[in-house]
């Protein structure tokens, strides 16, 4: 981590600076960043993309979770760097071009699976993935597979009832 090879190039002068290169939402950018800043910071500070939220920053309550290359990963526990050359989707990322929903986002609202709204960012993207590597097959394996996003309201039941509802709708008919 921090070597030259994941970052572009070393901006002169500095030793914790580096390019980095990385499509957020399919737009290209590149940035000089400290190499010791996280994932989160550069797609909050940086870019203006805070969907992702600042939770516990130590990895505990998924609330950062957005999607690298197409994998779920905790933004506060990712080193920016890592990202080189990579596409992330964010919150913001993840309806369609039209202005359209995605459907897990129209599946949090039709299932009141949210309350105060700050843990549901990092829920979608999970609960996105959750369907996406092919577990959403129970409630009971929804809720394993989960169990990483906390959410302080206690919409639970709902999140699951959400998930169980765009998983049809993503994965078609059986």
């Amino acid at each position: 981590m921090g070597t030259p090879a994941t970052a572009s190039a070393r901006s002169e002068g500095s030793l914790n600076s580096a390019l980095l290169s990385f499509r957020p939402n399919g737009v290209e950018q590149a940035l000089e960043i400290d190499t010791r800043s996280s994932l989160l910071d550069v797609l909050r500070e940086g870019l203006g993309l805070v969907g992702a939220k600042k939770g516990c920053d130590h990895g505990q309550c998924g609330a950062c979770t957005v999607h690298v290359g197409g994998r779920r990963v905790l933004s506060c526990l990712t080193l920016a760097v890592q990202v080189e050359g990579c596409d992330v989707t964010t919150i913001e990322g993840l309806s369609r071009a039209d202005g359209a929903l995605h459907p897990m986002q129209q599946a949090f609202i039709d299932h009141d699976a949210l309350q105060c709204g700050y843990c549901t960012p990092g829920q979608i993207m999970s609960a996105v993935a959750c369907v996406r590597e092919g577990n959403a097959t129970s409630p009971d394996n929804i809720r394993e597979y989960m169990s990483g996003n906390l959410c302080r309201c206690g919409a639970y039941v709902g999140i699951v009832a959400a998930i169980e509802a765009a998983a049809s709708k993503l994965q078609g008919p059986a």
